[in-house]
């Protein structure tokens, strides 16, 4: 089959090499080059990366909206668009150009979770199971008819950048069984009354409020990992908790209190003993390195304001 491929970050490299290996893919459109880095220098996407090393045609429309565009992907006379994590909505036009129709890899099994951070809000929800869907597109935000799911569950450890690791391999798989079946699939349309939205990641979701539960507390630090992070504030600074774990006890919210040989800290329901921290303009390290550095002891605390910059 001759495939349109719209997709963007390394969540979308699995299925754009599962479709190099079972189908003719005609294009790639990916985000233009974006500044990054100290210097600021304009750097390609991952996907642009990948198909330029592939010897593929690379389009990076700035606005999708402008009417040449339809045309310019027209010319490449796919039978079908697979989309996968893009990064810009499609036009009608855009939806229209290729004849069996735009399918779109999701993160989530629809409806749950519609929006552009799926993976991190089923996390810091506390979901125990996740998935992948592949839909049709339609004028909606991942609202188009279901086409096949695939559930997975999620670690009680894993981290959000773990767990998309995971559902980007699973959604290829996936995405190469709807190509396959589409003659046979009954498209299935989506219950709005079970959706739930999953928005963009703020750098200020990941400011921890130690007055909520330490379960609640380490959901969020996993789902904020490897973005934005776990923010608090510590002695010297803004200080990020990659990982932490949940223990029975009692403390007082931000306070830190000894448990066994080390010192976990206070919340509003139960003890966060942190595993992996990263003081400001530091490297990561174990919290044991932390407060052997930071010289705290039982009493101290964490959690003033810190920037929601």
């Amino acid at each position: 089959m001759r495939v349109l491929f719209y997709g963007t970050p390394a969540f979308a490299l699995p299925t754009l090499s599962a479709l190099l290996e079972r189908h003719t893919v005609v294009g790639v459109v990916t985000q233009p080059d974006r500044p990054a880095g100290r210097g600021q220098r304009a750097r390609p996407s991952v996907v642009k990366q990948a198909a330029v090393a592939r010897g593929l045609p690379v389009l990076q429309p700035p606005h999708l909206r402008d009417p040449e565009w339809s045309e310019r992907l027209a010319v490449l006379e796919p039978e079908v668009a697979v989309v996968v994590a893009f990064g810009q909505i499609l036009p009608q036009r855009i939806l229209d150009v290729p004849p069996r129709g735009s399918i779109n890899l999701h993160a989530s099994l629809l409806p749950r979770y519609r929006g552009a951070a799926p993976v991190a809000w089923a996390i810091i929800r506390g979901e125990r199971e996740t998935g992948v869907s592949t839909f049709l597109i339609d004028a909606g935000m991942d609202t188009g008819p279901i086409l096949l799911q695939r559930a997975t569950p999620i670690g009680p450890e894993e981290t959000a950048g773990e767990l998309a690791d995971r559902l980007a391999t699973l959604g290829a798989e996936l995405m190469i069984e709807t190509l396959d079946r589409l003659d046979a699939i009954t498209p299935r349309p989506q219950d709005a009354g079970a959706a739930t939205p999953a928005p963009r990641l703020r750098k200020e979701d990941g400011v921890l409020d130690w007055t909520l539960p330490a379960t609640d507390l380490a959901a969020l630090i996993r789902g904020v990992n490897p973005w934005p992070g776990g923010a608090t504030q510590g002695p010297t600074g803004r200080l990020l908790i990659w990982r932490a774990r949940a223990l029975a006890g009692s403390g007082e919210p931000g306070t830190l209190t000894t448990t066994g040989d080390t010192l976990s800290i206070g919340t509003g329901a139960g003890l966060l003993e942190p595993v992996l921290v990263q003081p400001e303009n530091r490297r990561a390290m174990t919290w044991e390195a932390f407060l052997r550095g930071a010289r705290l002891g039982p009493g101290a605390r964490v959690g003033a304001p810190v920037s929601r910059r």
